[in-house]
């Protein structure tokens, strides 16, 4: 079963760390930000469920943020803000946040409305009907439910975890995963930094894929970050 992870994005301490302690009593993973360029990293370079903003932070606002966010994600986000007035939960919502909440808030509530947003979000990201999840992109034709890949029509024989791997690159297009965030999501074990598993097995699905002999690479890397599929 995939994880899920939330972000935290608020320079205040205190109320991340608050916060933090009860999404791990539902066993969500966790993710803190301090501002929002830190915010904007973690989401280019994790595989996020939901966000939690601060409106005032440093840096970046929230709203900017939720526009970066916007721009390739629909992950539910929820602001937790000091700014109480009707027009800033207006603001707030109009922007693209699907929540607002005001701070002093309730723990408790926060968690409840974390749980309803991702349920509903889940539900939504649910795979189509065999006829409809296929994915395409530059001649390639990923098969989720036959784990089958083609090329401009041919098989290409792939190793279940090359299969795992391109498919959840293949998923998220244009977002970037590192090393450890692939090999925490295929492999669903401990990552140690001195592995090189994940490059290996990109290496040889890149020759499977021509990728040697083709100039639109479809998975490209982001040099000191991780991958992407490019499609």
């Amino acid at each position: 079963m995939k994880r899920i992870t939330v972000l935290i994005a608020d320079d205040e301490a205190e109320i991340a760390d608050l916060i933090e302690l009860h999404l791990k009593k539902e066993d969500y993973d966790v993710i803190k930000a301090s501002d929002g360029q830190e915010a904007v990293h973690a989401v280019q370079t994790n595989p996020i469920d939901l966000a939690i903003l601060d409106i005032m932070m440093p840096k970046l606002d929230g709203y900017e943020v939720t526009r970066r966010i916007r721009e390739h994600d629909h992950m539910p986000i929820i602001f937790l803000s000091a700014k109480a007035s009707d027009l800033d939960k207006i603001a707030g919502l109009v922007r693209g946040a699907d929540d607002y909440m005001t701070k002093p808030f309730n723990p408790m509530e926060l968690i409840a409305r974390v749980n309803a947003h991702l349920r509903r979000y889940m539900h939504m990201s649910q795979p189509a009907p065999a006829d409809k999840s296929v994915l395409e992109a530059g001649g390639l034709a990923i098969y989720p439910d036959q784990r089958t890949v083609t090329l401009y029509g041919e098989t290409i024989e792939l190793t279940p975890k090359e299969f795992d791997i391109l498919y959840l690159l293949a998923s998220y297009p244009k977002k970037v995963f590192s090393a450890e965030n692939i090999f925490q999501h295929v492999w669903d074990d401990t990552y140690f930094e001195s592995s090189n598993t994940v490059m290996v097995h990109i290496r040889t699905l890149r020759k499977k894929l021509n990728e040697d002999v083709n100039k639109n690479k479809l998975i490209k890397t982001v040099w000191g970050v991780g991958y992407t599929f490019n499609g």
